[in-house]
């Protein structure tokens, strides 16, 4: 049996290239300073962060930590979701906004010390089409963005620089999508740019926009985005920004167990920042508590 199982992802933050090696040595001592042992599980050809986290999980192990950014949780957060394994945090990634939510401590020996000290909380998780999600997916505009912005860096544009001329792009084709949409309550069809489905709901003002002040609520925030033209939509971004859901008419919020989406083709789909082509219809749908993670 493994004790502490740590998931690396050698292209997230910290982990890329020689500084891997270094990353799962220093991982192993100061985990032993814990007196903890370690053993470093790690993403590479032909062995992903999921199958790294499936195999941890089938091996026994008490503790499965994600070392990387979002997407590498959320991987292991799959492969752990609905079980009595734990889940641990090292936000070795860019945003990290799951551990933030948490609070997590972005520090690497704090994140350590929480992860053999720490107490197990558990909290929703959400969940498409049988793929879950700590943080959200979306799709329309976003998901777009993401893939020529990726695009644009494999050709050597700075991130910035990439990410500006991927956004500029998307809204010269058409950035609007029809979709209908499901709910408990009701039924509905909009033309859109973006859809946003999260974890609970989040934050949409302020200095704190797209965190959260709860993991635990039960419910999914479905953010439906309307906007008549292209440049409408960097405008109605500020006044989210500056005045939130509830005060912009044009952005409209629903609270729901499950929310089913229909789109006339296959779309691609943001899942906590990982880009996957699904076919519709897409079903969302909390799961309550079905994750233990350990956190402060």
């Amino acid at each position: 049996m493994l004790d502490v199982a740590v998931i690396l992802n050698p292209g997230s933050g910290q982990g890329q290239g020689r500084a891997g090696d270094d990353t799962a040595a220093r991982l192993i001592h100061l985990f032993a300073a814990r007196g903890r042992e370690a053993t470093i599980l790690a993403a590479g050809p032909g062995r992903t962060v999921a199958d790294q986290a499936r195999r941890a999980v089938k091996e026994g192990c008490r503790v499965a930590v994600a070392a990387g950014g979002d997407g590498t949780v959320s991987a292991v957060a799959g492969a752990v979701a609905g079980s009595e394994t734990p889940l641990g945090l090292l936000p070795t990634g860019t945003l990290n906004h799951f551990a933030k939510d948490l609070g997590v401590p972005l520090d690497l020996e704090e994140a350590v010390r929480i992860v053999a000290e720490g107490a197990v909380r558990r909290v929703d998780v959400g969940e498409v089409n049988g793929r879950v999600f700590v943080n959200n997916s979306s799709l329309g505009v976003y998901p777009r963005v993401v893939a020529l912005r990726r695009q644009a860096g494999a050709a050597g544009r700075s991130k910035w620089l990439a990410a500006a001329w991927a956004s500029l792009a998307v809204l010269r084709r058409r950035p609007f999508m029809a979709v209908g949409i499901r709910t408990e309550d009701q039924a509905l069809v909009r033309r859109t740019p973006f859809v946003f489905v999260g974890n609970n709901e989040y934050r949409m003002t302020g200095l704190h926009a797209a965190s959260r002040d709860s993991l635990t609520a039960g419910r999914l925030a479905v953010y439906v985005m309307h906007a008549a033209r292209r440049r409408s939509l960097l405008l109605l971004g500020w006044r989210v920004l500056l005045g939130g859901v509830e005060r912009v008419p044009e952005l409209e919020l629903f609270r729901v167990e499950e929310a089913v989406i229909e789109t006339r083709r296959s779309v691609m789909v943001a899942l906590d920042g990982e880009l996957i082509r699904m076919r519709p219809p897409l079903t969302y749908r909390i799961r309550p508590l079905a994750l233990g993670v350990i956190a402060p």
